[in-house]
């Protein structure tokens, strides 16, 4: 399935700048064995969410009826490191995120979340901490692709880097796959030649 795309979103950014974070904490390895990818949402964060007894922990920020839902999470350095698993991308898709702010990511994480959708701004940490005082009471955080500008709620707006083949897969809901496919007409075109020249490098068709 294509991942949704990513122009401008509105919406609450969640604080939550807790340093390496990691994918276990995302999700645990065991909701991914037992649960499809649009199934992970109450499970996301759960160890930090609920009460021994199973109910929600109300001290929990993403539990606050302010950031329920919320589009955005703004976090601390080396967000998403520990394993490879891109279930904690689902996982922050079935809560609702669609980015994520922070210093830095795990390298793998970082691209899971462009294979999927969510869009990892990478900001200074002074520049996340004062978003983070911005959006405290609610405030909504807009983000803006087109623009690579995003600004809590009348404030100025604050520009970020973001690669461009990777911009441009966000915008039109696009992963590598569906990238690739762009350019089946050139592709098909480059084996038609290819077949012609060297015959002897293809395998007949049927065999």
């Amino acid at each position: 399935m294509a991942p949704p795309p990513f122009t401008t979103v509105t919406g609450p950014a969640v604080p939550f700048l807790r340093a390496n974070v990691d994918t276990d904490l995302i999700v645990r390895i065991e909701r991914l064995t037992s649960l499809p990818k649009d199934q992970l949402g109450p499970f996301a964060f759960e160890s930090l969410r609920y009460l021994p007894d199973g109910s929600a922990d109300p001290a929990c920020v993403f539990n606050q009826p302010l950031f329920l839902k919320a589009p955005f999470v703004l976090a601390a350095e080396n967000f998403g490191c520990g394993s490879s698993r891109e279930g904690a991308v689902w996982a922050l898709m079935c809560l609702g995120v669609r980015a994520v702010i922070a210093p830095s990511y795990g390298d793998i994480f970082f691209s899971n979340c462009f294979q999927n959708g969510v869009l990892p701004i990478r900001l200074p940490p002074a520049e996340v901490e004062a978003l983070a005082r911005a959006c405290a009471d609610g405030t909504p955080l807009t983000v803006d692709l087109l623009t690579r500008t995003l600004r809590p709620g009348d404030g100025e707006p604050r520009s970020f880097e973001v690669d461009p083949i990777r911009r441009e897969a966000l915008l039109n809901g696009l992963d590598d796959i569906g990238l690739t496919l762009r350019d089946d007409a050139a592709i098909r075109a480059w084996q038609a030649r290819d077949r012609m020249a060297r015959a002897w490098a293809w395998r007949p068709v049927g065999a």
